[in-house]
């Protein structure tokens, strides 16, 4: 009852004030225009005299701008009191417009008095003007009394709710990868960072192609890590996209290290460009579980689905009987023919010859076991099958190129061994992914297992486009080779793409344990994923209610995604969400980060133009000058064939002058 008594109060009083500024304006117009007026017969003594009074007492009327000022006044104390009913009409727009008319109306029609007619047009003009100009500022205020204070409408994809102040001081150490960024908040752009302190606790870049992953993150981690002297191998699905930034890179900062570290590159397309390595080096093998991996990565490279079917019979028993060849070309002369060529050329022998050999050494007999019992049990169609599940998939491997690099030892990959330091490139051809990826797999599997050692050099592993190739252990280095100082960095798509090249477990194990975190634009179950992880945010919430009498409006609080899922799939090309680990002694408090990377694309452009092309590593020039590299390849393919058909007749004429193995040559008559 009191608050509508108070409510009839005010409008008593605005609408006194409004009275006021009405009776101010008569009084204006009453006294500059009072010659037409009088000639009219629209005067009063009684008001001349009042009017005269209050001149001469107070000089209202010295100048036109006394009352107009009195007038407006008046008229905005009365708007100030007003209550309208809120319209979504009224915008700051009409508002502006109507006010500033008004007061050019009202305030700068002076000169109309003295305008070179008669006074009864001058009158009427003066009159119209003012009178407009103050009914244009009495709707003006009217109008700021009925707008809607809190346009609900104006942030409608909760922008300013979902923005939160992020990093903006650079942390750096020794290991650290720094980014800068921009990232809005609270209506304005501020620059910030993404510092990755800890940078051993693995990275993972999510992005849809054309996101931006590789230009605006990979690029930078490959630079970052040169820089501080890191040993690094890079795994370049589109050699030389990245290869040429590590070269270009190191040349400008090798001086960084305390070993002068060396460049090498794998690159099955063209030999010329290419070092030679042999991934089943047998000195850096020390048990038959080595070879077990090479075989398991080799071979699931080449059967992708054989993934999703691990354990399974017709999956293990290409694995295991390629495990038997790696390890006895180990044992071989002391792995004279330990290669990968050698051992796909040993498969492809008569089956009878390659167990008969293989059985004759005791270190082979379980793993050989179901093979033989298939073989002297009669059991030929399981036992060809089972041969045939690991010759045709290795069968696309036999090329001469792959032959001439994989054959050869010009450097082993203990990558980060502190006498002899390097930064490797292997090099994939998109056209070429199943001939390429299982080979390059292996050489995967092998620097994994050399690289997590303790006392070694700080490394990198850069891997972009991962579920191209199949990187057998890569869930156990990112685990364990935080404290070998080993820093791994992933690059895909999505998790769709990882699970269905990894499995699911494997997937699932290197999300969950993987502590840096960038996405660009991803979609789907990713997109939610992801959110969950960067957990949720205390936002405003506004409602509104308007009836004919008044507006009334509620706020609440309530706990919503941080980054919601449909903000992810709508990420603009250089955006980026996620989170970083931190350490002891440089906790950052705020993890998660929502920002535009910014990359210096003018120096960047400066940059690949001064790069330098990647050398020719290997020349194939005889003494007179001729090209002789289709020769020497074609030589090389010869040579290893040549050896496996010799090592065949010595080990079958060592089995038949031995009394003890003699009987495994009967196996060839059952």
């Amino acid at each position: 009852m009191q608050n509508e008594d108070d409510l009839r109060g005010l409008a008593k009083v605005t609408d006194f004030m409004r009275a006021i500024s009405f009776l101010f304006l008569a009084i204006h117009i009453y006294w500059f225009c009072y010659g037409w007026l009088y000639e009219m017969g629209w005067t009063l003594d009684i008001v001349n005299k009042i009017l005269s009074n209050f001149q001469r007492t107070t000089g209202l009327f010295s100048s036109l701008l006394y009352t107009k000022l009195f007038c407006v006044l008046f008229l905005g104390l009365s708007c100030m009191g007003n209550k309208g009913v809120k319209k979504h009409e009224i915008t700051w727009r009409r508002i502006i417009i109507a006010a500033i008319s008004g007061t050019l109306l009202f305030f700068f029609n002076w000169w109309l008095l003295s305008v070179n007619a008669s006074s009864g047009v001058c009158a009427v003009l003066y009159t119209t003007t003012l009178t407009g100009g103050f009914f244009c500022l009495l709707a003006s205020g009217l109008w700021i009394s009925r707008l809607l204070k809190n346009n609900l409408l104006e942030d409608v994809f909760n922008t300013e709710n979902e923005s939160f102040l992020q990093e903006t001081k650079l942390m750096e150490n020794e290991y650290s990868v720094n980014l800068r960024t921009k990232f809005w908040f609270k209506g304005k752009m501020y620059n910030g960072f993404i510092n990755l302190v800890n940078i051993f606790r693995a990275t993972m870049i999510l992005g849809t192609p054309g996101s931006g992953k590789s230009y605006a993150i990979v690029n930078q981690f490959i630079k970052q890590t040169i820089e501080k002297a890191y040993a690094l191998y890079i795994y370049d699905f589109k050699f030389d996209d990245l290869s040429i930034i590590a070269y270009n890179h190191l040349i400008k900062y090798r001086h960084r290290y305390k070993v002068l570290p060396k460049f090498y590159v794998i690159n099955f397309d063209n030999p010329r460009k290419s070092h030679r390595c042999n991934p089943l080096a047998p000195e850096l093998m020390t048990d038959i579980s080595d070879a077990y991996e090479s075989s398991y990565t080799i071979m699931l490279n080449l059967n992708k689905s054989w993934v999703q079917k691990q354990g399974d019979f017709f999956v293990e028993s290409p694995i295991v009987l390629f495990t038997a060849i790696i390890w006895f070309l180990k044992l071989y002369e002391n792995g004279k023919y330990c290669t990968f060529p050698h051992a796909i050329e040993l498969l492809n022998k008569r089956y009878e010859d390659v167990f008969t050999i293989l059985t004759s050494y005791p270190d082979l007999e379980n793993y050989l076991s179901p093979f033989v019992d298939a073989w002297k049990g009669g059991a030929a169609e399981q036992l060809m099958g089972q041969i045939a599940s690991a010759k045709i998939p290795l069968s696309r491997l036999i090329s001469p190129q792959l032959y001439w690099v994989m054959s050869g030892s010009d450097f082993t990959l203990d990558i980060n061994n502190p006498k002899e330091p390097k930064v490797l490139c292997v090099g994939n051809n998109p056209d070429r992914i199943s001939i390429y990826g299982a080979a390059l797999g292996l050489y995967n599997s092998r620097i994994v297992k050399l690289i997590n050692k303790k006392k070694q050099l700080k490394s990198c592993v850069i891997i972009d486009e991962l579920p191209t190739i199949f990187f057998k252990g890569l869930d156990n280095l990112i685990a364990t080779a935080r404290s070998n100082k080993v820093a791994v960095v992933l690059g895909f798509q999505d998790f769709s793409q990882l699970k269905r090249d990894y499995g699911d477990k494997e997937a699932a194990v290197i999300m969950s344990t993987v502590g840096n975190v960038f996405s660009g634009q991803v979609v789907g179950e990713t997109a939610k994923t992801l959110s969950e992880r960067f957990g949720k945010i205390l936002q405003k919430r506004e409602s509104m209610s308007i009836n004919r009498n008044d507006t009334s409006t509620s706020i609440s609080t309530q706990l919503d995604s941080l980054i919601p899922a449909s903000k992810i799939s709508t990420l603009s090309q250089g955006m980026f969400v996620g989170a970083v680990a931190d350490n002891f002694g440089e906790t950052i408090e705020q993890k998660i980060f929502h920002a535009q990377i910014v990359v210096d694309n003018e120096a960047v452009q400066k940059e690949t133009a001064a790069y330098q092309p990647i050398p020719e590593i290997s020349s194939f020039l005889d003494e007179n000058g001729n090209d002789t590299m289709e020769q020497q390849i074609q030589a090389n393919y010869r040579q290893i064939k040549q050896d496996i058909v010799e090592l065949v007749e010595n080990e079958l004429i060592r089995i038949e002058n031995d009394p003890e193995l003699k009987h495994l040559l009967g196996g060839e008559e059952n």
